[in-house]
C-alpha cells in the first residue's frame, strides 16, 4: 500500500509502495531471468521471451537456457508481430490450472501466451473479497483476455460481464470456460471496445460492485477504435467511476506501462475514487524466481477495496 509517513525533518517526506509477489504454483515457475528476457515453465513446457525488466545476469548456466522448448524472437515490442523458434514439435494448446479454473497455454504473435502469473494475487484477492462480501456482487472485467480472472470471480460466486475486443480472445475465454466445467456460471461475454462499452453502459445506467481493467498500452476495438494507455486512461477510470454502485466492493487497475510511474496510476486513481473512502493499494506487481530471492517487476497497479 502507498503511505506517506510523518515527515522525519521540515519540507522532508518519506514515502513507501507496495510490491505484490506472485511466487510460483505447480503449473507455472519463472525459472530464472536476466540479460533482458526471462525462461519460464508453462506446465512442462519451457520458455525464453524477451523482458527489459531484467537487467540483471542470469543465474542458471546458458545450457538451461538453450535447452528451452521455445524462444521467441523478432519483435519485442508489445504491439509488434514476433515468432517462436521451437526446439521440438510442440501442440498447438496445451491445458493448465489455477485453482479450480482450467486454461489453455497457446503460442501467440505477441509473446504471450494466454495468461499472466503475476496477477494470482489479484485473482486471490478479488475471490476472497466476493466470497466475504456477504451479497450479490456484479463484477465488470474490462479488457478481460482470455477469461481467468472472469472465471476465478464467478467460481467465487459474482456474476461477471467480460469485455474484449478480441474476437480471437473471447473465444479462447469460452474455451476455458467449457474445459473448467465452468458453463453454468453466470458470466456474459462481450465483444466490443472497453471505452465504448463502459460509455454506453453508464448511459443505460448499469451499476457494478467490482470492476477489474488491465488495458494495454495500445490497443483497437473492433471497428477500428484506437486505445492509447495514456491518453483514454483517465477517461476510462472517469467511466468506472459513473459504474460503480452506491456502496462498491473493489476496483483493480493493472497497467503494463511499465515506463509510467505506479505515483502517476496512484494520483489518477485517487482523482477518479478518492472521494469512496475506504483502502487504496498501489505499486508493482513481481514473479518470485524460483530458487532465488530475486524478484522480477511486470506491471503497475492500482488497488481500491471498501474494506
Amino acid at each position: 500500500m502507498t503511505e506517506i509517513a510523518p515527515p522525519p525533518a521540515a519540507g522532508t517526506t518519506t514515502r513507501s509502495s507496495t510490491v505484490l509477489v506472485a511466487a510460483g504454483w505447480n503449473d507455472y515457475a519463472l525459472l530464472d531471468s536476466g540479460n533482458g528476457a526471462k525462461l519460464e515453465r508453462y506446465g512442462r513446457v519451457t520458455v525464453v521471451r524477451p523482458e527489459e525488466q531484467a537487467m540483471w545476469r542470469p543465474r542458471l548456466p546458458l545450457a538451461r537456457w538453450d535447452a528451452a522448448d521455445a524462444v521467441f524472437t523478432g519483435s519485442t515490442d508489445e504491439e509488434g508481430a514476433g515468432r517462436w523458434r521451437m526446439a521440438r514439435p510442440l501442440p498447438e494448446a496445451w491445458e493448465l490450472g489455477y485453482g479450480s479454473a482450467r486454461f489453455l497455454c497457446r503460442f501467440t504473435s505477441f509473446r504471450h501466451l494466454g495468461i499472466f502469473p503475476e496477477q494470482r494475487s489479484h485473482w486471490d484477492d478479488m475471490a476472497l473479497a466476493i466470497r466475504g462480501a456477504g451479497r450479490p456482487i456484479r463484477l465488470l472485467n474490462l479488457f478481460g483476455y482470455t477469461g481467468l480472472a472472469s472465471l476465478l470471480a464467478a467460481d467465487a460466486g459474482a456474476e461477471v460481464t467480460h469485455v474484449d475486443a478480441s474476437k480471437k480472445s473471447v473465444a479462447w475465454a469460452r474455451e476455458n470456460q467449457a474445459l473448467s466445467g465452468m458453463g453454468g456460471l453466470p458470466i456474459r461475454w462481450i465483444i466490443d471496445d472497453a471505452m465504448k462499452y463502459a460509455a454506453r453502459e453508464v448511459r443505460r445506467g448499469s451499476r457494478y460492485d467490482a470492476v477489474v481493467l488491465d488495458p494495454p498500452r495500445f490497443g483497437r476495438g473492433p471497428a477500428g477504435e484506437v486505445w492509447q494507455l495514456f491518453e483514454h486512461l483517465p477517461e476510462m477510470l472517469s467511466l468506472v467511476r459513473q459504474l460503480l454502485t452506491p456502496e462498491p466492493l473493489a476496483v483493480v487497475t493493472t497497467v503494463y506501462a511499465i515506463r509510467a510511474s505506479h505515483l502517476a496510476i496512484d494520483r489518477l486513481v485517487q482523482q477518479e475514487l478518492g472521494d469512496l473512502g475506504g483502502r487504496f493499494e498501489t505499486g508493482e506487481l513481481a514473479l518470485a524466481e524460483e530458487g532465488s530471492d530475486r524478484l522480477l517487476p511486470t506491471s503497475l497497479f492500482s488497488r481500491w477495496s471498501a474494506a
